[in-house]
Formats: structure tokens, C-alpha cells, sequence
């Protein structure tokens, strides 16, 4: 070897490659900062001669004592015509693969969320995800263009979450793009759907030919001494191998950096939104530097919607997707394998309950739905302490359980005046109608609340400032409130928008007459059903709400004299038989009757029953037997039973029915008979059937209402039996006050003035 030619000894390039490792550098990024080419920094990594000012150079820049690592002189090799070193790299993928395939499996083979005793297996509970290749919230839509794809009968049915854009399995879009954003919403299944990429990597069921590398961003950003990414990788790496020889753990540093230098690695960034403000930039920094530099690797970062402003430009950004109806059926079967509960029985119960069924479109949720369900083989009979688990999962225990502190932005907004805020904004939306609201419209909401907190900022500039940001906080740490467009915003679940919009009077407002007076003027209208309920469920003594329910329900009909007759006839008919049942069933009994027999004499209604296949199945709809027992069912079931039986074994009514039945033309006959038949008879037919329903029905009586009087009727029935619901719900009433209600329930005024004074 020439005088002027050093080389490096074996432990010298162990410890060189180490610091590559720590100044986060390759062997090209190396020679690029000495200016020189890439052939003498090869030479010099695999102990062949190179130039001594080089030598020392290299030495230098990665800050190691050249007369440490230099070798005895040899004479220089011969090497191959370009100069490169021919390495096996997919027999060191596959070496590397074996190697760390316990450590894989112990860090992403398991599972444990929230009050979970012990951890399940991933691949016993894992249900494959759905992306959404287009960010919902990035939509250019106006709120009426979103509300004609839901529509107010779609919240009920679907709640706010119903996604039409096509979408495609979690698998499929990482195959498809090599270098990957996937944005989600609290407890969305993000952290999940990578621990079971890296299994089934590990396993060689997917990219086989790559090896998994899984880093926890959190773990990272905290690291002692703010390794770079690569050292970092390494070190990580070497920390799930239990080797015992030095040689070996060093030969397999430098086949873990192979790997990476050959892009044969699967690298999974989990949490980039878990990430301390303090620590944001530098890790940034990290990730940019480290993808752009290895780039022929295959990367996946996982970050809550809206938690970073910052763009990768080389990733494509797509949206983890809700569970739908199938998804959510696979977990429950895979929850429920070998327990005492059956998946059958949850799944029922879920479609019996739409409020609650809403819930279970996020994997978090669900899971604390199973949790719940698990213990007693039912839902909570209180939807409203279901509810506030669900939001204590969100705004608590999903970050403590996982030691996850975010930033408090505004450091007088605690989560329970979060929880108020929440309130504020729920109600103030929901009264107005508004399912999707603009964010600027919330912003203004958060600013009048947060000027009367102790010590606020009386800047307005500030406050719109402070606004902003606790809106962002609201949305990507907690999720609660979600985009649906560009700039336009809804609670994520109607259920959480009809919860807080209950607490608001309830807890925020403490029950007061004239909140309570407020919501109650909401009785008829349907869509404050669920708000009662939650009112009613949350309320530590409901025997105020529910009196004034029962003020506002008199009160529909108070004003209209027939109706006031109609009730006083109906109490006479329930007095008038001696049952052993509660009045209060025996006059819904007697009320629903007596509507269904208005509606059943007017013309349009027989003329539609006649045109149908069968006048008796027609007389039976029109009876809606079903719905006239309704109330009195809630009220005494048997009751309800035993009138039922009656009515549906009465023969002679049946024969009659029978007659009338056969004077009309059958189903098959030309439509031109009919209504030639029709014409002549109808005015006669009507006559014997009114005939028919007095005589077998004495319950029956023509009051001839109105249109007006109808519908005033109809709410009136309806919002008796929500009275009965809630009292019959789990909620705190007085022995007294329900007794109360129940004696005077569909009196006429009169007969409830009557009974106040007795009493």
C-alpha cells in the first residue's frame, strides 16, 4: 500500500458505521458533504485504502480519532470494474426479518384499550378497514348541498356519519401508494390497522420481501439525547434482538442499515399527532429528512384529522373510514367468540337502538359498547350514563390510558368546561336546526364563552385567536365535533349533539324552572324526543321536568271544547266497566279507539280500504289495533292483553265483516267494474259499514273531527305516550308525582282542577 493510503480496521468500520448512524447519514450524504465521490467512501466503509487526507477527513466529520480505527497497512484488493460492493441484500432481508420477528410480535401482537382487564390478541379481534381516498373534511360543499345527501330523516336513521364516496380496503391503499398519510379520528383504529400491517408483514403474508419497522413518533420525540431517526431505527431495532456477542450485534446494525440503504424496509410512523408541541418541529424535521433521503423505502404515518397543518409533500393523504353495518357485525362476532354473551344478542339490541347503534361506526366505541353490553348482557336501561362514558372515553381516558398529554391551549378551559362549552354549542345549534354549522359561527360561540372566564382576554384579536385554537383542540383531540366539508362542521354522532344539548339544561343550566320551561316547549316536536329522554335519564330528580311535560301535554287540547268533551267521554266509558286494571290504560284504551273510529267513517279513508286486496285486512289496518294499545300497553300490559283477545275473537263482527267483504268485486276483476261498482254502491257500502262498527263496536262513536282537531288529537296521544315512556324510563321520580301523573292522564281540565283539590 502507498504511503499516503490508510485503511480502516473491522472494528474500526463497526464503530465508523455507528457514527453514520448517529449524524443520521449515508454513505452518498457522506461523500456529498466531502465533496468526493461515492467510490472511496465505499472503500473506506469496507476497510479498503483510501487517500490519508481523505481517510483523516472521514474520520473528522463523524468526529472519531482517526489513529483509533486505522488499520495495519495491507496491500489494496483488487475491486470489481464499477467499483460497487456486491451485496446479498434480500438474504439480509430475510436474515433481519428472523431476527426481529419476536420483537414484532410481541410489540403489535396484542391489543388493550380503555377498561379492558388484559390484552387480546390482534388477529383475534381485528377487523379489516375502509379508506376514503378523498379527506371528508376537504370536501368544497355547502351546508345545503350536505343536507340533500342526509336528510332530516336520514339523521335519524343514519345519524351524520353516512359516507357515500366509494371506499377501499386499508390493504389495497398501501400497495397502492408507497408513501402514505393516514388521517382518522379519535380511537378511528389507525394505531390498530399498523400493528396488524406489521404482523402480517412479519408473518410474510404481506411485503414479504420487506422488513417492518414500527415506531411509536411519541417514543421518539422523548428519546434521551434526540437521537436522528435512523440511529433511533437502529437502536430500536437492536433493542428486540437478544444477542449476546458484540460481533453479532454489530454485524446486525450494519444489516439493519443495509436494509434501509437498499429501500427494502416497511416503515410504520405511528402517532405523529401524539407528538409535544415542543418536540413538533424537530421531528418534523426528522421524518422530511429521513423519507426524502431514503426514499426508495415504503412509508406509513398515522396522524389524527387536523392535528398538523404541516404536508409531506411526497405522501398522499387519505382518510380512515367508519365502520359500516358489515364491519361492525365482523368485531362483534370476534368480541363475543367464547363468552357468555352471545354476538346474536348484542347485534339485535344494536339495531333495536339506532342512538346507540350510531356510536358503534367507531372501533373506540364500540369496543366500550362490548365492554358495557359484556357485563350484564344489556345495554345500560340509562342512556344517558352510556352516553357520558362514551365522552369520558374521548375527552379523558383514550389519552391517559396511553400517557398522552396534549397541550391545554386555553389554560382556563379544564375538560369540564370544555364539556360546558360542548353544551352551549349543542344547544344554541340544535334549537336552530342546524345539524352542520360553519366553523366561523362556532368560533364566535367560543368567544361569548370563554370573555367570561376568570382572567380572560379582553383583546378581541386575542380572543378570536384563543377561539380558533380551542375549536382545533375540540376537534382533533377529542373528536367530538368533526368536518363534513370545507369550513363546515357537525357533532360526530347526532347522539352526542342531543346529549350536550340535554346537559345544557340539566347540568349547565342546574334543572332551572325557566330552562325547564324552555325545553318543554319542544314536547310535540319529534325530533327533541331523544333531548327529553337524556334530560329526563340525567336529572338527579326528574319530578319537575315530568310535571311540566304533563302541564304542556293538558294544554294542547285545553282550548277546544269538542276535545274537552271527546276526553270527558272517554273517562265516562273507562269508569263505566268494573276491570281490574289502572284507569289511566283503560281510557288510552277508550281514546285510541275512539280515534281510529273518526278516521276509519270518513269517505276518502273507506274508499281506500275497499280499493284494497281484502276489506277485512283493510278494516284491521284501519282499526291499527297495534297502535290503539300502545299507550295503554305502557301503562298495564295486561290490559292491554286481555282487549286485544277480545276484540280479535269476536265472531259475529268477523261474520259481519265477512258479508261486506263479499259485496265488493274481487281483487282480480277488471279495474273498470270496480269503479263502475264503485260508483253506484259506495254511498250504501259506507252506510252498512258505519252500521257494522257501532253495532259490534260500542266503543265506537262519530265525532266528525276536523283536519285541525285531527292533528291536535294526534299530538295530543303521541305526547301522552313520551309522557309514559319517560316515566316508565330509568330515571328519579317521586313516588308521589308519578301517582300523580298516572291518576290524571287524559283527564279533561276539568277533571284534573277536580283532582288537584281533592288531593
Amino acid at each position: 500500500m502507498s504511503g499516503r493510503s490508510l485503511s480502516c480496521s473491522p472494528d474500526g468500520i463497526q464503530k465508523a458505521k455507528r457514527a453514520l448512524i448517529r449524524y443520521s447519514l449515508t454513505q452518498k450524504a457522506l461523500a456529498e458533504d466531502l465533496e468526493v465521490t461515492r467510490q472511496p467512501i465505499g472503500k473506506f466503509f469496507t476497510g479498503k485504502p483510501v487517500d490519508r487526507n481523505l481517510f483523516v477527513q472521514i474520520c473528522d466529520r463523524l468526529d472519531i480519532e482517526w489513529e483509533e480505527i486505522v488499520a495495519e497497512p495491507a496491500r489494496e484488493p483488487e475491486v470489481n470494474q464499477d467499483n460497487r460492493i456486491d451485496v446479498d441484500i434480500d438474504a439480509i432481508v430475510q436474515t433481519v426479518r428472523q431476527k426481529i420477528k419476536p420483537g414484532i410480535q410481541e410489540r403489535c401482537g396484542t391489543m388493550r384499550v380503555l377498561d379492558m382487564t388484559q390484552p387480546i390478541g390482534l388477529n383475534d379481534i381485528y377487523t379489516s378497514v375502509n379508506i376514503l381516498e378523498k379527506i371528508t373534511g376537504r370536501q368544497r360543499l355547502g351546508i345545503d348541498e350536505l343536507l340533500q345527501q342526509c336528510t332530516s330523516k336520514d339523521f335519524d336513521k343514519f345519524g351524520l356519519s353516512r359516507i357515500t364516496q366509494k371506499r377501499i380496503p386499508g390493504l389495497e391503499a398501501v400497495e397502492k401508494y408507497p408513501k402514505l398519510m393516514i388521517l382518522g379520528k379519535p380511537g378511528a383504529g389507525k394505531t390498530t390497522f399498523l400493528k396488524y400491517l406489521a404482523i402480517q408483514c412479519i408473518e410474510g403474508k404481506f411485503q414479504a420481501n420487506r422488513v417492518p419497522i414500527f415506531i411509536t413518533l411519541k417514543d421518539f420525540a422523548e428519546a434521551a439525547n434526540k437521537p436522528g431517526l435512523l440511529e433511533y431505527i437502529s437502536e430500536n431495532a437492536m433493542n428486540h434482538v437478544f444477542e449476546t456477542d458484540s460481533i453479532l450485534d454489530r454485524q446486525f446494525l450494519g444489516s439493519i442499515q443495509d436494509v434501509i440503504t437498499q429501500g427494502k424496509a416497511l416503515i410504520f410512523l405511528d402517532g405523529l399527532d401524539e407528538v409535544r408541541e415542543e418536540d413538533n418541529s424537530c421531528v418534523l424535521k426528522n421524518i422530511r429528512d429521513f423519507s426524502e433521503r431514503f426514499w426508495n423505502n415504503q412509508f406509513v404515518i398515522t396522524c389524527r384529522i387536523a392535528a398538523r397543518e404541516y404536508t409531506f409533500e411526497k405522501f398522499t393523504e387519505v382518510e380512515i373510514a367508519d365502520f359500516d353495518e358489515k364491519q361492525i357485525t365482523t368485531f362483534t362476532i370476534n368480541w363475543f367468540q367464547g363468552k357468555g354473551v352471545k354476538a346474536e344478542t348484542f347485534i339485535k339490541q344494536l339495531k333495536d337502538n339506532n342512538r346507540i347503534k350510531q356510536l358503534a361506526a367507531s372501533p373506540l366505541l364500540l369496543t366500550l359498547l362490548c365492554l358495557a353490553f359484556e357485563e350484564s348482557g344489556d345495554f345500560p336501561a340509562n342512556r344517558s350514563d352510556l352516553y357520558k362514558e362514551g365522552l369520558d372515553a374521548l375527552l379523558k381516558k383514550w389519552d391517559a390510558k396511553r400517557g398522552i398529554q396534549r397541550d391545554l391551549i386555553y389554560k382556563k378551559l379544564s375538560i369540564h368546561r370544555k364539556e360546558d362549552l360542548l353544551s352551549k354549542i349543542a344547544l344554541t345549534t340544535f334549537e336552530q336546526g342546524d345539524y352542520f354549522f360553519k366553523q366561523k359561527t362556532v368560533e364566535q360561540y367560543i368567544i361569548d364563552y370563554i370573555r367570561n372566564l376568570p382572567a380572560a382576554n379582553t383583546d378581541e384579536e386575542e380572543l378570536q385567536i384563543d377561539s380558533e385554537e380551542i375549536f382545533r383542540s375540540i376537534e382533533h383531540h377529542h373528536g367530538l365535533v368533526v368536518a363534513r366539508a370545507k369550513g363546515i362542521y357537525s357533532f360526530s354522532h347526532l347522539t352526542f349533539h342531543e346529549y350536550f344539548t340535554a346537559r345544557e339544561f340539566i347540568i349547565v343550566k342546574q334543572s332551572s324552572e325557566t330552562s325547564l320551561q324552555n325545553l318543554v316547549k319542544h314536547i310535540t316536536e319529534k325530533r327533541w324526543r331523544e333531548v327529553f329522554l337524556l334530560a329526563v335519564g340525567m336529572s338527579p330528580n326528574a319530578d319537575c321536568l315530568l310535571l311540566l311535560i304533563k302541564q304542556k301535554v293538558d294544554l294542547l287540547l285545553a282550548s277546544d271544547d269538542k276535545l274537552q268533551q271527546y276526553l270527558m267521554w272517554v273517562n265516562q266509558k273507562s269508569v263505566s266497566i268494573e276491570v281490574p286494571y289502572k284507569l289511566a290504560a283503560v281510557r288510552a284504551f277508550y281514546f285510541a279507539r275512539g280515534r281510529v273510529r273518526s278516521r276509519f267513517l270518513s269517505r276518502s279513508l273507506a274508499r281506500s280500504l275497499a280499493r284494497s286486496r281484502s276489506v277485512a285486512r283493510a278494516i284491521a289496518r284501519a282499526l291499527d289495533l297495534a297502535r290503539a294499545l300502545d299507550l295503554a300497553r305502557a301503562i298495564d300490559i295486561d290490559l292491554a292483553r286481555d282487549l286485544a283477545r277480545y276484540l280479535s275473537l269476536d265472531s259475529d263482527f268477523k261474520k259481519a265483516q265477512q258479508q261486506l267483504q263479499e259485496q265488493v268485486p274481487k281483487r282480480d276483476s277488471e279495474n273498470e267494474i270496480f269503479k263502475q261498482w264503485w260508483k253506484a254502491n259506495s254511498q250504501a257500502w259506507t252506510e252498512k259499514l258505519r252500521v257494522v262498527m257501532i253495532k259490534y263496536r260500542t266503543t265506537c262513536h262519530d265525532w266528525q273531527f276536523s283536519d285541525g282537531q285531527k292533528e291536535l288529537l294526534n299530538q295530543y296521544y303521541n305526547a301522552n305516550k313520551f309522557l309514559v315512556d319517560c316515566l316508565n324510563s330509568d330515571c328519579y321520580v317521586s313516588r308521589e308525582v308519578r301517582q300523580q301523573i298516572e291518576d290524571t292522564l287524559l283527564l279533561p281540565i276539568a277533571e284534573i282542577k277536580q283532582h288537584q283539590q281533592q288531593s
